[in-house]
């Protein structure tokens, strides 16, 4: 098992327990990735977990190599009548290490954005780990918009982590240009094309 797995898999753990308690309203909550509900997101984490790289594959060639197909197709594959099962169904994928056959980064992306499409929304705080999150950005900032990444945007700009560094004051910077400056977290989700606050990104 790969390292990355223990971090997808805390990561996993955390949303379960943040979701528990939520009420029908909660669920049908629009998330940060448009068109989906706050339970869709969940879904699309089920589907995730379950996804093996064959199966992929068929999917893929099924959904005529469109992804937002893809997805939706997944998403109504695992989507429960109630929350609760689907919620119940994650929780039992949720030690699971199958994927798409896809950079480790993925899993970290897919654990971290999807986690706050549907956190932030319901006004939940989390801490992602550091490390694992600037992972996350610099796959992002190496795809393509169409691949569900940020290439195009950080084309040319300086993407400035002010909350990262092992001592106050340091920042993670990649990239060469005019500085975008966010938390880690911010700008993952803006190399993801999230609508986040204007205050996050500067």
């Amino acid at each position: 098992m790969g390292a990355h797995w223990s971090i997808v898999h805390a990561e996993r753990a955390a949303l379960i327990a943040d979701l528990r308690n939520l009420d029908d309203t909660d669920w049908a909550t629009s998330s940060l990735c448009t068109g989906w509900t706050v339970h869709d997101v969940l879904a699309h984490l089920v589907n995730d977990a379950t996804t093996t790289r064959l199966g992929f594959v068929a999917q893929l060639v099924a959904a005529r190599f469109d992804f937002d197909a893809l997805n939706q197709r997944g998403v109504e594959a695992e989507r429960r009548a109630h929350p609760r099962d689907t919620l119940a169904r994650f929780r039992e994928v949720a030690d699971r290490t199958s994927s798409a056959p896809t950079p480790a980064a993925t899993r970290y992306v897919e654990a971290f954005v999807h986690g706050e499409d549907i956190r932030r929304p319901l006004g939940i705080a989390h801490d992602y780990p550091q490390g694992a999150v600037l992972a996350a950005i610099a796959h992002q900032r190496k795809t393509p918009v169409s691949m569900g990444g940020g290439r195009e945007l950080a084309a040319g700009r300086t993407l400035i982590a002010t909350d990262a560094g092992d001592t106050a004051g340091e920042s993670l910077s990649l990239g060469e240009g005019p500085p975008v400056r966010g938390t880690a977290i911010d700008l993952l989700l803006w190399l993801s094309g999230r609508d986040i606050a204007p205050e996050a990104i500067s």
